[in-house]
């Protein structure tokens, strides 16, 4: 995988599949409320780390995706890993 290529928000395109769920307002405070089916679907309960991840388009933002912040470790790993292996292999060769 070259490190310029795009790399999809779940990792895996064959089986991600995306869907909007509910439109929320975000309020003078700068604060939005999730829907409870929203929480409830997701599995998100009160206190859960959530990590904000910003896709740009030539320097704008044009998507907020949140991700649990207990699976975004693993999904980091999975994402760079092959980038790693191919600087590993690069060095080598």
């Amino acid at each position: 995988m070259r490190h310029d290529e795009q790399i999809p928000a779940c990792g895996d395109t064959a089986r991600c599949r995306c869907s909007v769920e509910a439109v929320v307002t975000v309020d003078g405070r700068g604060q939005m409320v999730l829907p409870k089916e929203v929480r409830d679907r997701a599995g998100i309960s009160a206190g859960d780390r959530l990590a904000v991840i910003f896709w740009e388009k030539e320097d704008d933002v044009c998507c907020v995706t949140l991700i649990k912040a207990a699976h975004f470790n693993g999904m980091v790993r999975s994402l760079l890993g092959p980038m790693m292996e191919d600087i590993s292999s690069e060095k080598q060769g």
